[in-house]
């Protein structure tokens, strides 16, 4: 007996078991229980290791659904987006389109024919104008010298100001003039300003607003002769030049402006019935098309 181990083992259904083993087995024993224990540690590793990825799994699948909402709502403001977009470029095409039906309407009194395939600005420019309504766009419309032209001494864009001395943007053209030279009106208009203007350095200024949201500075003037809030017609005279306010000499600042929006004068210095085309060329911020066809319904 010395030399055997024996193990007993109970059990519900055959009750207790005994087995003896040899004693000098007894490492194979001891491998044999080793082995068990490290499959158990092997098997409770991989439970541990799959529990936390499980865990991991989830975590992961609730910042998919978080990122999944934040991108729908953002879907859902970009469709929103779109369908506003949609919206306005509809309203767009039916403006465009009662446009093309005024035009149609236009180019029937004036006798031309109709065509939907050409586009509504070829349209306008291929209208041949008759001389009393160049002539009715050349009243309503800043056009032409308001003093005796005899050059610009300085032109509209960036410059250094010849009193203050820095660069600065030059918002009208400076044309050459002697003391005391007559100033006349370059559309019908109603005087908006006239007097001295001190906050500006334009000195003694008028301005006036013509048609069309367009209006005309004049500035650094000797002496003004309208009042504000009168009515006058192309070619009134409305001052004389001179060097009142910021300024290095005799000279008349003029400016051209549309919806408060500066342009560049010496286009409409030019423009006369002669060249009456160009300024559409020339000017692009202006815009032309519903104008011309808001004049011809007059």
């Amino acid at each position: 007996m010395k030399n055997k181990v024996t193990i007993s083992i109970h059990g519900k259904k055959h009750g207790l078991r005994q087995y003896e083993i040899d004693a000098n087995n007894k490492k194979f024993l001891y491998i044999g229980v080793f082995l068990i224990f490290v499959s158990i540690a092997t098997v409770l590793f991989i439970i541990i290791y799959l529990s936390e990825s499980l865990d991991v799994s989830k975590q992961e699948e609730a910042f998919a659904k978080t990122e999944y909402e934040k991108m729908k709502d953002s879907h859902e403001v970009l469709y929103e987006t779109m369908t506003h977009v949609q919206e306005d470029l509809l309203q767009k095409e039916e403006a465009l389109q009662e446009a093309n039906v005024r035009m149609q309407q236009i180019e029937e009194r004036m006798g031309l024919v109709a065509s939907d395939d050409i586009p509504l600005k070829q349209r306008i420019s291929k209208a041949d104008l008759s001389s009393q309504e160049i002539a009715l766009m050349l009243r309503y419309i800043p056009n032409g010298s308001p003093i005796e032209y005899h050059g610009i001494t300085s032109r509209y864009g960036y410059r250094k100001h010849p009193t203050l001395k820095r660069r600065s943007f030059h918002h009208g053209s400076d044309m050459k003039a002697a003391l005391n030279t007559p100033v006349y009106a370059t559309a019908d208009a109603v005087v908006e300003f006239a007097g001295y203007h001190k906050s500006s350095g334009f000195g003694r200024l008028i301005i006036l607003s013509h048609n069309y949201g367009f209006r005309t500075y004049f500035g650094h003037l000797s002496r003004v002769v309208v009042k504000a809030g009168t009515y006058i017609k192309k070619g009134t005279l409305i001052g004389y030049t001179g060097n009142s306010g910021l300024s290095s000499g005799p000279h008349l600042h003029y400016e051209v402006r549309f919806i408060q929006k500066t342009l560049n004068p010496f286009w409409f210095i030019k423009w006369t019935k002669e060249n009456f085309n160009q300024i559409f060329e020339k000017e692009k911020r202006v815009p032309w098309n519903s104008l011309v066809a808001e004049v011809l319904s007059r």
